[in-house]
């Protein structure tokens, strides 16, 4: 028999006798659990080495006992066996299948194993998560918040506070200042947010004080219009414009200019006009803010800024180099403009001599701007005398020099539209910046020299170790820059 074969080869089945037919000693008989051995049938004889108890095997030739099968080669067993008792005997196919029945039963188990650790770890990270978000949820919450500072409404026209945080609701007003030697003390002109000093015929100046945040009493004394004004108005977003009077081409500039022109000298403007005792005509004539403010009630919107405005200076201004500057327009209107570190301010004075108001105060200023414009003499005499009125071409280009802080800074300015401000560059092509703070704004006709003067540097004192010279004096003298056009 080969060696990979577990079963017998096929033979008959044996047949089971009846169970009338059975008994012991019966042939065919099958032994009883127990029962002594079955003894051979008469006559049949041993086969010799057979071993007790065991069925006899007929000899060769010899037919079978009744009821049993011969099966050549067969040994027959000590004892009979039950089917439950026989050994398991399996063919290949049955191996086989086992094996492949062994192996998916291991992998079931290895797969239900792994679904359980996967779980098992699913599960272990909702918990930690709950427990996180608990905590979470559980810590206390801080809450940081910034302090954003207020907005701060400013007056448009210096860049200062609003007064009372509000910007008041009205448009500019401008007023006509005389600049005679008669003219002077003037009023009001430290309460103007802006003032211009324009050339006129002559080579004397007038003034237009430009008010919006502030009012004041008392502004005067009120002159006669010129051809600048309008360059001058133009930028201010339609203007209230109080005046006393002018010639008629100046007047028809005025009605065609974007503004609001109130001419005292018309009939129905009484309460808008004031003669303080101590003056005479024509240069009597004052007024109040708040009453030409009253005039138009309807108007209500502030006008556009004219300046930039920073508390720190440009980088372009260098230290202690605008000490003074000065426009000499002529000798009636010889202008000096002087720094005054007590006062964070420029203080005016005519010759040397300080300009003096009403009140007594001197004429101040946070910033001076002085733009160098061309000018001419146009066709129209403004007196008696024959004086021909001096006309500023407002817009182009030209020099520069912007004093604030006790700085100078030369550049240019640059102006597009009379209906627009000038942009004033410094020289380096960065934007000049100003204090915020009440502006002059000096139009100094081509060819009047403008000349800055820086300040003193301190003195020096010689260490005690080296003794000065009997002999020698130390003379410090100030720094002067002229710009010429």
């Amino acid at each position: 028999m080969p060696d990979d074969e577990s079963t017998t080869p096929d033979a008959p089945e044996p047949t089971t006798p009846e169970a009338s037919d059975t008994g012991p000693g019966s042939p065919g008989s099958a032994q009883e659990p127990g029962g002594p051995p079955v003894e051979p049938t008469a006559g049949t004889p041993s086969v010799p080495g057979a071993a007790a108890g065991s069925e006899a095997t007929p000899a060769a030739g010899t037919p079978p006992a009744t009821g049993a099968t011969a099966t050549p080669g067969a040994t027959a067993p000590s004892e009979p066996t039950t089917a439950s008792e026989a050994p398991a005997v399996l063919s290949r196919k049955e191996l086989r299948e086992q094996r492949e029945r062994s192996s998916r039963t291991k992998w079931y188990v290895l797969g239900a194993a792994a679904v359980l650790l996967i779980g098992s770890v699913v599960a272990a990270a909702v918990m930690a998560g709950s427990s996180s978000a608990a905590k979470k949820a559980a810590a206390p919450t801080t809450t940081t918040s910034s302090t954003v500072p207020p907005v701060v409404a400013t007056c448009p026209l210096t860049g200062t506070p609003a007064p009372g945080g509000i910007v008041p609701a009205r448009p500019a007003l401008a007023a006509k200042i005389g600049n005679y030697t008669d003219d002077r003390p003037s009023s009001g002109l430290n309460q103007a947010d802006v003032v211009f000093e324009e050339p006129v015929e002559g080579s004397y100046t007038r003034l237009v004080a430009v008010f919006q945040c502030q009012g004041a009493a008392l502004v005067g004394d009120l002159r006669s219009a010129r051809e600048p004004d309008v360059g001058i108005l133009s930028q201010l977003s339609n203007p209230v414009f109080v005046h006393a009077g002018g010639i008629s081409p100046v007047l028809s500039l005025l009605a065609d200019a974007p503004l609001q022109d109130e001419n005292v000298l018309n009939g129905g403007l009484e309460s808008i006009t004031l003669h303080p005792s101590g003056r005479y005509a024509p240069y009597d004539t004052f007024t109040d803010t708040a009453p030409v403010w009253a005039l138009v009630p309807s108007r209500t919107t502030p006008p556009a800024p004219l300046f930039t405005f920073t508390p720190a200076p440009p980088p372009s201004a260098v230290a202690g180099s605008g000490q003074t500057v000065h426009v000499p327009f002529s000798t009636e209107a010889d202008v000096t403009w002087t720094w005054n570190p007590a006062t964070s301010s420029y203080l005016r004075s005519y010759t040397g001599v300080p300009d003096k108001l009403l009140d007594g105060s001197q004429t101040s200023a946070s910033n001076v701007v002085v733009m160098t414009v061309p000018t001419f003499t146009g066709p129209w005499a403004e007196n008696s005398e024959g004086g021909r009125e001096v006309e500023v071409t407002a817009t182009g280009t030209g020099p520069l020099v912007v004093l604030r802080d006790g700085m100078a800074i030369t550049g240019t300015w640059t102006r597009s539209s009379l209906t627009q401000p000038a942009t004033l560059t410094a020289a380096d092509g960065s934007p000049i910046t100003l204090h915020p703070g009440n502006t002059w704004e000096e139009l100094a006709p081509v060819g009047i020299p403008v000349t800055t003067t820086a300040a003193a540097p301190p003195a020096t004192t010689a260490p005690a170790s080296t003794p000065a010279a009997p002999s020698a004096t130390a003379t410090t003298r100030p720094t002067t820059s002229t710009t010429r056009p």
